[in-house]
């Protein structure tokens, strides 16, 4: 079969290569999928790089989610059946940039029927982060104001919709006007465009100068030093990730004289502590996605010849929206 592998560490662009590989074989609860669809995420940029808190050994190949048809099971598996379609983790060094791959059963969840296979395919990281960042780590609720920084990405675009679904007034932050008109489509009530716009001024106008009472920032750097200006009393500061490239350092007398809370959220710990949450998640999940209340809004359907460039492109910041390789 065909795959796109990693042999030295470096940009995307450089180091990922289409090759032919030996077909995987399933081993004792695990299941061989044939890769329906793949989200390019920016795990996968780091992965490349070295820059990603898991290693796998060189060759690998990268991809950390898909929607796939279940081709074969090992011994052991009872929850899913040849034929069924999934989504979830894939098992690295054979991740989802490639025609087959393995899921261990308890990574594999079923495959909404409300959506394609490239839209479930970007149903699970994103939205999964999103949904544990508001609902579990800082209780969004009816009628607060959420901010979202990098709101055109592929968790940001998750938490501008789940935001939405449950009831707040959503802020999107975004880089570029295509971006920002991507980020209307998804439904943000407000949508603040970083590189023509100071977004703290702005929010503190839309909010009447109480501030946004949640904050959702994967970028950090400059994004979360100003939201530590815009945060409203009691608000909540949840940190996703560092696209941005600068871990901030905070201040802690400024979250103390401000009375603002700063949250971590790790998703990938709760396979580990709590995997019963994540199952619980994802049946919220399927639930709003059958009403329509969320929808993985795919801007770009590739081939998996494609999947080089993709890469590098979310690498750069030039894209907008959800990639999606469909084999």
């Amino acid at each position: 079969m065909k795959a796109w592998r990693v042999h030295e560490l470096g940009e995307p662009r450089d180091v990922l290569r289409f090759e032919e590989v030996d077909d995987p074989v399933a081993g004792p609860g695990q299941l061989l999928v044939r890769t329906l669809a793949a989200p390019a995420n920016f795990p996968d940029v780091l992965l490349c790089r070295g820059k990603y808190q898991v290693k796998p050994p060189l060759p690998f190949s990268p991809g950390v989610e898909l929607c796939g048809e279940v081709v074969s099971v090992g011994e052991g598996v009872t929850e899913f059946s040849v034929g069924d379609r999934v989504i979830g983790n894939p098992n690295l060094p054979l991740g989802a940039f490639a025609e087959h791959t393995l899921m261990d059963e308890v990574n594999a969840f079923a495959a909404p029927a409300s959506l394609d296979d490239a839209e479930a395919s970007a149903l699970f990281i994103g939205y999964q982060t999103a949904w544990f960042a508001l609902h579990r780590r800082t209780q969004l609720r009816e009628g607060e104001t959420l901010l979202v920084h990098a709101a055109a990405g592929g968790v940001g675009s998750a938490a501008v919709q789940l935001g939405k679904a449950a009831g707040a007034r959503v802020i999107g932050v975004v880089g570029g006007p295509e971006k920002a008109e991507y980020c209307r489509r998804l439904g943000a009530d407000l949508v603040i465009d970083r590189h023509t716009d100071d977004f703290v001024p702005l929010v503190k106008e839309f909010t009447g100068d109480k501030g946004a009472d949640v904050v959702f920032d994967p970028v950090g750097g400059d994004a979360y030093a100003g939201s530590t200006k815009c945060i409203a009393f009691e608000g909540r500061i949840v940190i996703i990730g560092f696209a941005g490239g600068t871990i901030p350092t905070p201040g802690l007398n400024h979250a103390l004289i401000k009375n603002y809370s700063i949250i971590g959220l790790h998703w990938g710990l709760y396979k580990e502590h709590n995997r019963a949450v994540i199952e619980e998640c994802h049946t919220e999940l399927a639930a709003l996605a059958a009403s329509g209340a969320i929808a993985p809004l795919v801007s770009e359907r590739l081939s998996l010849s494609e999947v080089a460039d993709g890469i590098a492109r979310l690498g750069e910041g030039t894209t907008v929206g959800r990639v999606v390789f469909v084999p």
